[in-house]
């Protein structure tokens, strides 16, 4: 179809970009400094996870951006010394050596886009757009991209030793195929900003609007779902879900709760499910893989691998929080030469909730295929 980014693209282009380079093509003698990154969206997440950069004794936060004073103040306070800006094309042209990406989803294509085009390294949030449109920018950009650049997006199983050993173990064959999944998010809401000019709330408030984050399972469960592409090597071909609003009613139009079901198509079902309030502490995020001899179970807690059902699960424990893996890798790679595009991979996985996300609303089965008929 016309503009459809398929699978066999997103694989030629990711391995295309996925280079090991030697220090010495490191622009400069950025292999030997630290770090300059530069944040785009003062918010929650970004200064939480620039303060995770200021952690790597390799990276220091150089410059901050935002439209709203409040934000770019506070966050000037947290990282002393940094430039600031209102316009992120002014930030782009200063002398950072990379880039951090924590705007609204709705922003992340038109954002990503101008990044790559600054030749700057890139770590940027999850998802990478909220329609196959924006995902289809995305993966236009990636191709464009300097091949001496790293980019990563912050879908930070991936980078998780733990979520890693699990993946070998998967990938091992001792455990047999993949014959069966599930996963789930369940347990949690999202905070609300209170006292906002009226102007201002949908902005403020993006998490709660489809237009703007995508909805719940784009913004959020995107998470499992690229875990469970990863493991599986592929995306499902097809989706079919259900979803509603059974507690959050007074803020908003995204959805609370949502079941779906994904197709392989190798044959393997992927059962899935996800909420955003808590019920007397309720709470299971985590990806389950039944193998034809044992099964694993993970999540940013750490993973349990089932080898025998007259024994307990082998049981191991992550300590800390994996985006300090993600951020590190990304510092180490952006600095040695150690290169990744995964702006392909991230966009694959975002079409898939995407893909989910448009069969509960229009309450009817959705293909990959038809994925490359949505958006303009």
């Amino acid at each position: 179809m016309k503009d459809q980014t398929t699978r066999r693209e997103l694989v030629t282009a990711g391995a295309s970009s996925l280079l090991l380079l030697k220090p010495r093509t490191v622009r400069g003698a950025q292999a030997n400094s630290a770090l300059s990154v530069g944040l785009i969206g003062c918010g929650r997440r970004g200064t939480y996870v620039s303060g995770l950069f200021t952690k790597n004794e390799f990276a220091k936060i150089a410059a901050l951006c935002d439209i709203y004073d409040d934000q770019l103040t506070a966050a000037t306070q947290k990282f002393s010394g940094a430039r600031t800006f209102k316009n992120y094309h002014d930030l782009l042209a200063s002398d950072v050596d990379a880039v951090y990406i924590a705007t609204p989803p709705y922003l992340h294509p038109e954002h990503f886009e101008a990044a790559v085009k600054a030749r700057k390294h890139i770590f940027m949030e999850k998802p990478a757009g909220v329609d196959p449109a924006g995902c289809r920018r995305v993966v236009a950009a990636a191709k464009q991209a300097d091949k001496t650049k790293r980019i990563t997006v912050d879908y930070q199983q991936r980078y998780g030793k733990d979520y890693r050993r699990a993946y070998e173990i998967v990938q091992s064959g001792e455990l047999g195929g993949i014959k069966m999944v599930r996963a789930s998010w369940l347990g949690g809401g999202l905070p609300v900003r209170e006292g906002v000019a009226s102007n201002e709330e949908q902005m403020r408030n993006w998490l709660f609007y489809r237009e703007r984050s995508g909805d719940i399972i784009v913004e959020q469960n995107c998470h499992n779902l690229d875990v469970v592409n990863w493991f599986m090597g592929t995306h499902p071909i097809r989706a079919f879900g259900y979803g509603g609003r059974q507690v959050r009613t007074n803020i908003g139009n995204i959805l609370d709760n949502l079941a779906a079901t994904f197709h392989f198509e190798n044959g393997v079902v992927f059962s899935y499910s996800a909420n955003q309030f808590s019920t007397g502490g309720f709470s299971d995020i985590s990806e389950t893989f039944i193998c034809e001899r044992g099964a694993v179970t993970t999540s940013r807690r750490g993973y349990k691998l089932y080898r025998s059902k007259d024994a307990p699960p082998e049981e191991v424990v992550t300590k800390g929080d994996i985006t300090q893996d993600a951020v590190n890798e990304f510092v180490e790679g952006a600095r040695t030469g150690k290169l990744e595009n995964a702006a392909f991979s991230a966009a694959e996985s975002t079409l898939t909730a995407i893909m989910a996300r448009e069969s509960i609303y229009n309450t009817k089965e959705i293909t990959w295929q038809q994925l490359g008929t949505l958006g303009s």
